[in-house]
């Protein structure tokens, strides 16, 4: 890898942490008062359900053990995952100078497959504050057999580790439950800690306030939908239909529309709520170009999140319907046609033939690790354009649309995943690896490192950690219902969507657009360590 002169700089770059967490060897896990816990998740985490949050504090210095831990990056790629592991070793090395960091290759296979390499700080000296997760890189593997247990198990035993940390997002923090859980059953004495991962903003809850790398993801995104807005305004013929990553929640395109006002913007959230049929949408979107072409602008921005097919009541019956048909069985389109068609409800397989021929094929890809329809192949982006096209002729024919449509369709996912981290998610994730080293050295294990009061000053941040299975709910998966960490969906009466809800007429017909530019390193405090309008709006 070849860094950049900027790349460079960031190497120099010291985050700030809350003044406490300078002395590491001063800061005590207390207990605090219990959670409320899912009651079903009970039978399945017998050893851990019981466990109570946990808050870091400063007390008396104290000796602390030599320590052996492993790390590992689990999932999709999100800014600021670098900053946990140098953070982690950090603080393993100012506990005790002879402690040792493994990091684990390629996701948690590597775990399985005792695939390591050890880490020490000339190394990580080249990787403070740089995005992706190419140190270790990572993958999507699941733990979930007795076989793939009994491989951790061993590898945890063959390198005497006395703590795992696992840094990803819903799932990957599900296999870091069960394997806190497997390993107290085997008497395994390792510690497993998980770090809250993921651009999409899906992992959080009253007591976990936001995943890192959203941050950073949004500066990126925004400043990308920003500069595609003021091309609409400049140029006055295209319509930009964006997809936005998020297959589960859409606070990925909620953010970006607070930043940047665009035209239109589906929420998925919204669209369950109030039942809509995927045509409604396309008139609702159509009706806006029309009124746009009246005020003869035929030009704009319309936001669509990755996973919008699953909240559109019909498609979210369809997928879960394809969900249960083991398609994987088949080799060709037409076999798996074929099987469609024997499988699906009458109503399903209506909507799945009214389909374009084109998305059809799409939704019989192959199955992601999950054993779900992979919605983010799902151009859906052009889905809506050939299906606002169909509308606009038709209101054309009546002599109610005078405009002219020229849609252009655009995709942004991978290019917000492995951003040079934003000051935020680099303090964020520094806190979040020294939490993580504390912990296990506390011998607390099926916690998930977290820190409070994120919208404030760095400062101001309080430390945290809350046991991994109060995240967690039952739900269902190739056709079983299995516990799993739940996802966060935009609450509809939260604050950022009531400032959405309140602007969107006025960002409808107008050119509102804004432009939030590129991610600031520096300059002002007020620029360089600004939060996201999610985080702000939902604790402020």
């Amino acid at each position: 890898m070849v860094q950049s002169d900027l790349s460079k700089q960031r190497l120099e770059f010291v985050p700030n942490i809350p003044k406490d967490w300078e002395h590491l060897d001063r800061i005590e896990v207390v207990e605090q008062e219990a959670i409320s816990v899912d009651e079903d998740v009970r039978f399945s985490f017998p050893q851990t359900f019981s466990q109570k949050p946990l808050r870091f504090s400063l007390g008396e210095k104290k000796e602390h053990d030599r320590l052996r831990v492993g790390v590992v990056f689990s999932g999709g790629q999100a800014p600021g995952g670098h900053n946990v592991v140098v953070a982690l070793f950090e603080a393993l090395k100012k506990l005790h100078p002879k402690s040792e960091l493994l990091g684990f290759l390629n996701g948690p296979k590597g775990i399985l497959a005792d695939d390591f390499k050890v880490l020490d700080s000339a190394l990580l000296a080249k990787y403070a504050n740089q995005g992706g997760f190419d140190l270790l890189g990572s993958g999507r593997t699941k733990i979930e057999t007795k076989e793939q247990f009994a491989k951790a198990k061993e590898t945890i035993l063959k390198h005497r580790l006395n703590g795992l940390v696992i840094i990803g997002g819903d799932d990957s923090n599900t296999n870091a439950a069960f394997l806190a859980e497997y390993f107290i059953k085997e008497k395994v004495s390792c510690s497993v800690v998980g770090v809250p991962k993921t651009i999409d903003g899906d992992l959080k809850n009253t007591h976990l306030e936001v995943s890192f790398g959203f941050d950073t993801a949004t500066k990126v995104y925004s400043e990308l939908v920003g500069n595609v807005c003021f091309d609409a305004l400049s140029a006055k013929k295209y319509y930009f239909f964006i997809k936005l990553m998020g297959r589960a929640a859409s606070h990925i395109a909620l953010e970006c529309a607070l930043q940047t006002h665009p035209n239109v913007t589906l929420i998925g959230e919204e669209i369950a709520n109030s039942q809509k049929t995927f045509w409604q949408i396309v008139e609702d979107i159509a009706k806006v170009i029309c009124q746009r072409a009246d005020d003869g602008k035929n030009y704009g921005v319309i936001l669509i999140p990755e996973g919008i097919v699953e909240f559109i009541p019909s498609f979210r019956q369809l997928t879960l319907e394809l969900n249960r048909i083991p398609l994987q069985q088949f080799e060709t389109s037409e076999e798996k046609l074929n099987a469609v068609k024997k499988h699906l409800s009458p109503k399903a397989l209506g909507d799945f033939v009214r389909l374009p021929e084109t998305f059809q094929k799409q939704l019989l890809i192959d199955r992601d690790p999950h054993g779900n329809v992979p919605v983010s192949k799902i151009e859906s982006e052009r889905l809506f354009i050939e299906a606002v096209k169909k509308e606009l002729n038709y209101l054309k024919h009546q002599g109610r649309y005078r405009g002219v449509f020229k849609p252009q369709p655009l995709f942004f996912g991978y290019e917000g995943r492995c951003s040079l981290p934003s000051n935020f998610d680099c303090a964020y994730c520094r806190l979040l690896g020294l939490e993580a080293a504390l912990l296990i050295h506390a011998k607390k294990t099926g916690y998930l490192a977290s820190v409070a009061n994120l919208s404030q000053p760095v400062e101001r941040w309080q430390a945290h950690a809350i046991p991994i299975v109060s995240l967690m709910h039952f739900e269902e998966r190739k056709g079983k219902k299995v516990p799993v960490v739940k996802k966060a969906h935009v609450d509809l009466q939260g604050a950022p969507f009531h400032k959405f809800e309140k602007h969107r007429e006025q960002w409808m017909l107008s050119d509102a657009y804004r432009y939030p530019g590129p991610i600031q390193f520096f300059g002002p405090d007020g620029l360089t360590n600004a939060v996201s309008e999610t985080l702000r709006l939902e604790r402020s």
